[in-house]
């Protein structure tokens, strides 16, 4: 697709993953392994409530998140509904870019290396032949994190247009967590808690949460500042 304000798909492509033969290829994968897996030990009952929280398709996650939050600051209607067509071309354009790096590198899905553990070149990463995620993983590569993308071009957004990360309380459920209600007070604390949980649901490595949020952050200030720009108005006498 074309982009509404990147000149390319590739415009915000990142670097390639990291080796996996590095150290930090294997703290990522062991903490994916021990607190992503449907049946650990270690993720607490809070930590497993967020995973599946974030379980929701990010169309009905975002926009009703900056509906609320235009609410929340008593925006007036142009600046709402400003606010409102940034936040959506932010998204469309984070889709195209995180897409694009995703085929681009075409990185393995956790279930995959966890389930060849002993084939990787890294001998700090031991096999679990059974090993699987809190649900189905996605069916696209794994490199970067898309929900932490698009989460990160709202936040860049919303920084960009208000000058700040700090919003007023939000509040939101989610359909794939029945009575459950999570709440920030700014834009890094829902960021940060979406690319945690990407991980507790064992869909996505910390390297991978940590590029998508950047993407998105760059994203969203390039949008703000390349489409839809205030008009000036002259004063009529």
């Amino acid at each position: 697709m074309k982009p509404f304000a990147m000149g390319t798909g590739s415009q915000f492509r990142p670097k390639p993953p990291i080796a996996m033969e590095s150290e930090e290829w294997a703290s990522d994968y062991n903490e994916l392994k021990e607190y992503g897996g449907q049946n650990s030990t270690k993720r607490t009952a809070q930590q497993s409530e967020t995973a599946r929280f974030w379980l929701v398709g990010p169309p009905v996650a975002y926009h009703p998140f900056v509906r609320k939050l235009v609410t929340a600051k008593q925006m007036s209607v142009v600046d709402s509904a400003r606010l409102m067509a940034l936040v959506a071309v932010g998204l469309n354009d984070a889709i195209i870019a995180v897409l694009d790096a995703k085929y681009h590198y075409n990185f393995w899905r956790p279930i995959t290396p966890i389930r060849n553990g002993d084939i990787d070149g890294n001998l700090a990463t031991d096999r679990e032949a059974t090993w699987q995620p809190i649900a189905p993983t996605p069916m696209h590569p794994e490199y970067p994190c898309a929900h932490c993308i698009q989460s990160g071009s709202v936040a860049g957004v919303v920084k960009a247009l208000l000058g700040t990360t700090d919003i007023p309380e939000i509040a939101m459920t989610s359909p794939t967590a029945p009575g459950v209600t999570h709440r920030w007070n700014s834009m890094t604390a829902l960021t940060e808690e979406i690319a945690s949980a990407r991980i507790w649901a064992g869909f996505h490595y910390r390297f991978s949460t940590r590029v998508g949020t950047e993407m998105g952050l760059q994203i969203g200030e390039y949008v703000v500042k390349t489409v839809m720009q205030p008009a000036s108005i002259a004063v009529r006498r």
